[in-house]
């Protein structure tokens, strides 16, 4: 098991969901990584590490994050959004064991007009694609995400247009997922703040859930009230 501590700290991060309107409803861009890095192969949304040129002598954290998230959509998919567009999503902290740990902030916006333009090298492709759909085409098989990503492409499902989804974020506080590991027999998974088994890991013992199920079959998202 990795230690924790200093050796082992969560590198900033920041990433952006872009959507649009599209013909069924709301579309979010998606990007292909190459297979090398800790999110080799996934499909995920335009982001990275919070560089030193992002950082500013008043240390403000989630300021930073907004200008590593333009920067990097700039570099991955040829796209100029405003710092000021982005609605503070969520944030995100893998559990200590991961090898390597992104502390990320994860922003809503608009898309802008213009091109999406990859590089062909650490992004492969690109797509449009309904949270649904995303979401489907995991559970096929088809394609690779992140527990953060699933859970971000669930809560935009239910928006029936971009207008709504950003207004709900506008409504609420970015929600922080500090994320713990927990199995039982041949089920495992990932469970956040408000569950039961958030402390102890007894995934069995009944009370209230946030957790996702990473089974082979489907990942399934469930959260019934509060713990604590």
């Amino acid at each position: 098991m990795p230690a924790s501590g200093p050796d082992h700290e969560a590198i900033p991060a920041a990433t952006v969901i872009l959507v649009r309107d599209g013909i069924e409803g709301v579309e979010a861009l998606m990007l292909h990584r190459n297979d090398r890095g800790p999110f080799g192969g996934m499909w995920v949304f335009p982001g990275g590490r919070i560089d030193p040129g992002d950082l500013e002598p008043d240390h403000d954290e989630e300021a930073a994050a907004r200008r590593g998230a333009v920067r990097e959509t700039l570099e991955e998919a040829g796209l100029v959004i405003d710092a000021d567009s982005l609605v503070a999503f969520s944030h995100w902290l893998p559990p200590p064991v991961a090898p390597k740990r992104f502390a990320t902030w994860i922003f809503l916006a608009r898309a802008p007009e213009g091109d999406v333009v990859v590089d062909g090298g650490e992004i492969h492709n690109h797509d449009w694609v309904r949270p649904a759909d995303a979401i489907a085409r995991r559970d096929a098989g088809e394609i690779e995400l992140a527990p953060p990503t699933w859970v971000s492409l669930w809560q935009l499902s239910s928006a029936g247009d971009v207008d709504t989804a950003l207004d709900a974020a506008r409504a609420s506080e970015p929600e922080r997922f500090e994320t713990h590991m927990a199995k039982d027999g041949d089920a495992l998974a990932a469970v956040w703040r408000g569950d039961v088994a958030y402390d102890d890991g007894d995934l069995a013992r009944p009370g209230a859930r946030h957790r996702l199920y990473l089974a082979a079959d489907g990942w399934r998202y469930e959260r019934t009230g509060t713990d604590g």
